[in-house]
């Protein structure tokens, strides 16, 4: 303004004075005019000023909140249901049962001695229930509580249709994991209404600023891969374990690390500790030398990506129990019977857009080796009269009797009844196959396992109703289909699907799923024994030589 009017000036020297006189009026409203239009150009950029910093104060505040947004929250929850109907059947041959007492009646054994055996034959039978149904609710939760520390959990219910105990999955058991609720199956055995702790633990990423993190708690040690595709469920990333080998809820610990490897996406190693079984208070001096069974394992992934992963894992269960602490079915533990090692691998590919889908591939081979000692479990097996007069009859009034127990050991029998101690290798592998079908949301899957005689898995939470498959020594061929629906999803893992399935076993071997005395081949068995091999056939549970099970469950994620 100031430069304005210098330069309006400076031109009026040089206008003659009548001139200036004349146009002096007209002047001064011109520059009136063109001082009003300065002011309102003024005006005009002090309001544009204030939108744009109103506008910069939106974006900023925006940016803001979409920052905010993008970090995780401190707690997230999410869970899922699941409604399940299965229709089983097993079919027992005819085979020499335990007891617990005398029940065959005397026979000879040399003059003045009689025996009597706490088995009895049990003729072929069919087991069936044709319609079960079961309600499973999960209730997942994280908990962020520093930069580096978060805090899983889940809690279980899992119950039957009328009903509100374990009696109708467990009252007619084939195996030692199906035989009762204990602390390696709770919430995974159908039982009550009760929300129960499946897993609950803590994990301290970052270690000191190094790729190294550090867990402990009730471990996500169930449900691992490759089972995870025919459950219609993402892998577990660096948690979990390999299924062949171990389904168990453990508590536990793991140290790992994941080394940024270029050639090596994914790649990560975990050392691994979980205890099995507590052995409680042991007093000088008052015998008690049953110790804890504890369990190590180390894991190592080499490559880990969206279309392969490698996974290879050993591990071993120290001072094995003799039994699976199961009130009213076992008793307490007995013994520590030894320990047993696996080793086992497991490769998953994905084939993308393979026609309309995505193909999925899997297998998974794996082998145990017992090392027994000298300690088993004990049961009466037979009692022998000796008569004073030696003439075959056991009269109250002059018998003698004595008790014989007999020891069942780790995968042996007792070795007064022919049984050998010692170390026994057992294999096993499992192939499948899911094909995805994108524009429908179908999947078609198809699994197939086979374990050897001395197969020894850890897979009391498997989620099979009549028993682990993948504990099987013998065969198992699996065929199922799921239907997702396309619907958009509301919560961040929301989804529901349609399974049906088809499950056939075969089985070559008895005692699968357990590692208590020797394996006996199925064909051998019988219920009228002329040999004391046969005898000492006997078995603890209703060995079943085939299996099926047709299943339907409808599942919803949130």
């Amino acid at each position: 303004m100031k430069i304005f009017l210098s330069v309006l000036l400076a031109l009026a020297l040089f206008i003659p004075l009548p001139a200036l006189a004349v146009d002096s009026a007209d002047l001064a409203n011109k520059i009136d005019e063109l001082s009003k239009e300065l002011g309102r150009m003024k005006q005009q950029m002090q309001e544009m000023q204030k939108k744009d910093e109103t506008k910069e104060q939106r974006i900023t505040t925006v940016e803001k909140t979409a920052t905010e947004a993008k970090k995780p929250s401190a707690i997230e929850i999410g869970g899922d249901y699941q409604f399940r109907l299965d229709s089983l059947k097993g079919n027992v041959p005819g085979y020499m049962q335990y007891t617990g007492a005398p029940s065959t009646g005397y026979m000879p054994m040399m003059p003045g001695m009689l025996m009597n055996l706490y088995t009895a034959g049990q003729p072929h039978f069919t087991a069936k229930n044709d319609t079960i149904m079961l309600n499973r609710f999960g209730l997942n939760l994280k908990a962020r509580a520093t930069e580096d520390v978060t805090v899983k959990a889940r809690l279980l219910m899992y119950k039957t249709f009328g009903g509100s105990d374990s009696s109708a999955v467990t009252s007619t058991f084939f195996s030692p994991e199906k035989s009762g609720v204990f602390d390696g199956n709770v919430s995974h055995i159908p039982q009550d209404n009760t929300l129960r702790v499946d897993q609950a633990f803590a994990t301290w990423s970052n270690v000191f600023n190094a790729p190294v993190w550090f867990s402990i708690g009730r471990r996500p040690s169930t449900g691992g891969v490759p089972s995870n595709l025919r459950r219609n469920a993402e892998p577990l990333g660096s948690a979990g374990v390999p299924a062949l080998l171990i389904d168990y809820a453990f508590d536990g610990m793991t140290l790992g690390v994941a080394p940024d490897i270029e050639a090596l996406p994914g790649a990560f190693a975990k050392l691994c500790y979980g205890r099995g079984f507590d052995s409680g208070y042991r007093v000088s001096g008052m015998g008690g030398s049953l110790k804890d069974t504890d369990m190590i394992g180390i894991n190592v992934t080499p490559y880990s990506a969206d279309n392969l992963r490698v996974e290879l894992q050993w591990n071993r269960a120290f001072n094995m129990m003799s039994n699976p602490p199961i009130a009213g079915v076992w008793g307490d533990v007995q013994a520590n019977v030894g320990d047993i090692d696996q080793l086992g691998t497991n490769v998953m590919g994905k084939i993308n857009d393979l026609g309309p889908g995505d193909l999925n591939l899997f297998a998974s081979a794996a082998m145990s080796k017992t090392h027994p000692n000298n300690n088993g479990y004990q049961l009466p097996f037979y009692d022998v009269c000796i008569d004073a007069n030696m003439n075959n009859i056991c009269d109250p009034a002059e018998m003698q009797m004595i008790a014989n127990p007999a020891q069942f050991g780790l995968l042996y029998d007792d070795v007064n009844f022919g049984g050998e101690k010692k170390g026994k290798t057992g294999t096993a592998f499992y192939l499948g196959a899911r094909y995805d079908i994108k524009s429908t949301a179908t999947k078609i899957g198809a699994e197939y396992n086979h374990g050897s005689k001395n197969w020894i898995s850890f897979g009391p939470a498997n989620d099979d109703l009549i028993s682990g498959k993948l504990g099987t020594r013998g065969d198992v061929f699996e065929t199922y289909v799921i239907q997702e629906l396309k619907q958009k999803a509301i919560s961040k893992y929301g989804k529901a699907y349609f399974r049906l399935g088809y499950q056939h076993y075969k089985f070559a071997y008895t005692g699968s799923n357990g590692w208590l005395g020797a394996p006996k081949k199925i064909s051998d068995l019988t219920a009228t024994p002329t040999t004391m091999a046969d005898f000492l056939a006997t078995q603890m549970y209703s060995p079943l030589k085939k299996a099926s099970n047709i299943y339907l469950t409808f599942n919803v994620e949130f």
